[in-house]
């Protein structure tokens, strides 16, 4: 449990892998593979807006997660912290990290200090890279909020996904536009304003959809996040729902009547079953 100070014993993890583990990216992969049978996943997490919020990191990984809040384990020194690791993990026989890993009161710990205060195996992973690119969260998190979403993706090794409450809207799409899903979203990073190439994913059934994300230049001017679903009809739909981001479509932008931005819906759908 993501906050708790409880410590669970697990008699039978026999590695771990340690980190912040924001996006469950193919970096993050890298070292998953290096935990064998019985392995366990230590996130370290930040609580802020993030690309795999808490629990959500669970769909990307078959092995159980064991949360800590950093702000409960950011004052252990290295010691200290290598002693929890000990009790909570008493059959522990390898720590697998990346070649960046720091840890302890200040950062003070590295992969040497590690390699130290532990008895057993230590398994450095080496940086992984996309081209040029380093693999790294604070990297994936910039392309997405400057709309690079095929790249974004490129680096997580799965389409970025939000999830969010369904929330009632103006009720303008389905009388003067096109029906949309209107959606509340919380903790999850947002690509920047525009309309997007996305899958709607609800009660387990994808459907291809656009997605506007930004302010409602053309009516009201509020804030929202609406999916329309292309080629489906799915109504009172409640709930919590995910949206897959795939691609950019065009940027947000006022018209000059409702006519005009139905005009252009229609080529964004147009255009997004051609992507």
């Amino acid at each position: 449990m993501s906050g708790s100070t409880a410590i669970l014993i697990n008699n039978d993890i026999e590695a771990i892998a340690i980190g912040n583990f924001d996006g469950m990216h193919i970096g993050h992969q890298a070292l998953f593979s290096k935990l064998g049978k019985h392995g366990a996943i230590v996130v370290i997490e930040h609580f802020r807006a993030t690309l795999t919020p808490h629990i959500y990191r669970a769909r990307y990984t078959s092995y159980p997660l064991c949360l800590h809040d950093f702000g409960k384990v950011r004052d252990k020194n290295p010691e200290e912290f290598v002693s929890l690791l000990r009790h909570e993990f008493p059959s522990l026989k390898r720590i697998v990290v990346g070649d960046d890993f720091h840890f302890g009161l200040d950062r003070s710990g590295d992969v040497e200090t590690l390699k130290s205060l532990f008895a057993g195996e230590v398994v450095i992973v080496k940086e992984v890279a996309v081209g040029q690119t380093p693999v790294h969260s604070r990297f994936i998190r910039k392309e997405i909020e400057a709309g690079n979403i095929k790249k974004a993706n490129e680096m997580l090794g799965h389409p970025y996904e939000i999830w969010g409450e369904v929330i009632k809207g103006q009720g303008i799409g389905a009388k003067e536009l096109v029906p949309t899903i209107n959606l509340s979203v919380s903790r999850f990073l947002l690509p920047k304003e525009g309309v997007y190439v996305t899958t709607t994913c609800i009660e387990g059934r994808e459907y291809p959809s656009v997605t506007f994300i930004g302010h409602r230049v053309t009516t009201d001017g509020d804030w929202a996040v609406e999916t329309h679903l292309i080629d489906a009809d799915v109504a009172n739909v409640q709930g919590k729902i995910c949206i897959r981001w795939h691609s950019f479509l065009r940027e947000n932008r006022k018209f000059d009547s409702f006519e005009s931005l139905k005009i252009q819906i229609g080529k964004d759908i147009e255009d997004a079953c051609g992507a």
